[in-house]
């Protein structure tokens, strides 16, 4: 049922409204929304400020109307996904780079500005934005803070809200709020900055923040080593971690990856095990590649390369950077299902790796392992033919089963992907019923008519319930759009 969005005509916005059908297939899902469970929106307004953001809150709030933040579209768990139809609240054109403080190492921007913009517009100040994510050249910052998204150079930078200083927000009754500090540390009051970042726009819509940003390492080499044995190249991964070699980035792929990867890309890596490798620094790079080398040599590397120039650098890593669409490409018969995103400790990376594997042989299964293993992060894809019942539901039970094992290693059911549609029965499991419950009451404390982005991370939303706040308690009741 749809819902009635008339009160939209009597706003003074400077964006734009659409209730064309094209514009709301387009909002119908993300990137890894299954055409089956795409829910096309009501209507899709564009925002151009933050005063339109408030208003277009406000409104809903009262008028009872689900409004899910919707960034580039890039996001793999169904987070921008308007499962309670409503408003999809695009804010793709708010894109202005505000204000960049060299000196400060700090840069302003609105949510929609493009991961890759802000590296461009402070390069020629000698700075970067050292967490994009791998999509970074077409999904947003409000994207990446929503998801707390996180990339290849995780293992030395550390994730997007370690670059986050300061985010303006608007709150589902339209207030606007400003969390944070431009300071680089701040404790006064509570930090509800790194709340709001990774909530998927549960909890407010960002719509501007303020990036810390770092300086172009005067030393940059990238190379990769292969392996016979995809457990040595893992072992040899955790080791160099472990060991303390400074990496900028540490990606692993298996054979079958490095397969699929040759297929759509057109290079012509071996079908080995293959790690990936950058190396920033200002000084002393080649000490730290000479370890890393040692250490690969004593986990039985076959080889082990250094690029000699930016152009041949690009290369190498071209084929790590395209293996998502890769595997969504390898076989017309074959879907991959739940994109797999899982993260443990890294004494534990070995062990989900033969985990994922064991299962793939045990159910005569394609899973292509690879991910950014320095951090622990291993991404998976069980794919299956979309046409047979029975390997469908097999192919969920073992996607289960690799996210239950990562939870029982002390890992995450996701690193970077968010929690979404895709994740949500794994929350209990994960942090607990108590922790759960305290989840719970902040989104009830900041949004108690559920407006914001309903049926996104709380398990008792599979069933497609809104979950709002009455008096002091919750009337879990059934949507009644």
């Amino acid at each position: 049922m749809t819902h009635d969005l008339s009160f939209l005509d009597d706003l003074t916005l400077d964006g734009t409204v659409s209730t064309g059908e094209s514009h709301r297939a387009s909002h119908a899902g993300d990137w890894g929304t299954p055409e089956r469970d795409e829910v096309p929106p009501d209507a899709v307004v564009w925002p151009e400020s933050t005063d339109d953001v408030s208003a277009v809150l406000a409104a809903a709030t009262d008028h009872d109307v689900p409004v899910t933040p919707y960034a580039a579209g890039t996001g793999l768990e169904g987070n921008a996904t308007p499962v309670h139809r409503g408003i999809s609240l695009d804010l793709t054109r708010m894109d202005a780079i505000l204000d960049v403080r060299p000196d400060d190492f700090q840069i302003d921007v609105q949510a929609g500005v493009v991961g890759s913009t802000v590296d461009e517009t402070v390069a020629p100040e000698g700075l970067f934005f050292p967490p994009l994510p791998s999509s970074g050249d077409f999904s947003t910052i409000g994207g990446m803070i929503a998801t707390d998204a996180s990339g290849m150079q995780t293992v030395k930078y550390g994730e997007v809200a370690d670059w986050v200083l300061e985010l303006e927000a608007v709150l589902a009754d339209g207030s606007v709020i400003t969390a944070g500090s431009k300071a680089v540390k701040t404790s006064s009051g509570y930090n509800l900055k790194d709340l709001l970042v990774g909530s998927e726009g549960t909890l407010g819509v960002v719509t501007r923040a303020t990036l810390r940003l770092a300086g172009i390492p005067e030393q940059r080499r990238a190379g990769r080593a292969l392996f016979a044995d995809l457990a040595d190249a893992s072992e040899a991964v955790a080791d160099a971690i472990r060991s303390g070699v400074d990496v900028a980035s540490i990606e692993l792929i298996d054979a079958t990856s490095a397969r699929m990867a040759n297929a759509y890309t057109g290079t012509d890596l071996p079908d080995a095990p293959t790690v990936f490798l950058r190396f920033h620094a200002d000084h002393g790079v080649d000490r730290e590649i000479d370890f890393c080398r040692s250490i690969f040599e004593h986990h039985d590397a076959t080889h082990f390369e250094i690029a000699d120039s930016e152009a041949e650098m690009a290369d190498l890593w071209q084929a790590r950077k395209d293996l998502a669409y890769a595997v969504q490409s390898w076989d017309p018969d074959l879907e991959p299902l739940h994109p797999g995103d899982v993260t443990v400790p890294i004494s534990q990376y070995p062990a989900i790796i033969r985990e994922a594997k064991r299962l793939a042989d045990e159910h005569d299964l394609l899973i292509p392992c690879f991910g950014h293993a320095g951090d622990g992060n291993l991404h998976y894809s069980v794919l299956v033919d979309p046409d047979d019942a029975d390997q469908v539901a097999l192919g969920e039970e073992v996607s289960a089963t690799i996210v239950e094992r990562a939870i029982e290693m002390g890992g995450t059911a996701t690193g970077e992907h968010g929690i979404g549609t895709g994740k949500r029965e794994y929350l209990l499991a994960e942090h607990g019923e108590a922790s759960v419950e305290a989840m719970r009451a902040i989104k009830r404390a900041l949004d108690p008519t559920d407006t914001l982005n309903p049926g996104k991370i709380f398990p008792e939303t599979i069933d497609g319930e809104r979950v709002r706040a009455v008096d002091a308690g919750v009337d879990s009741g059934a949507d009644p759009s």
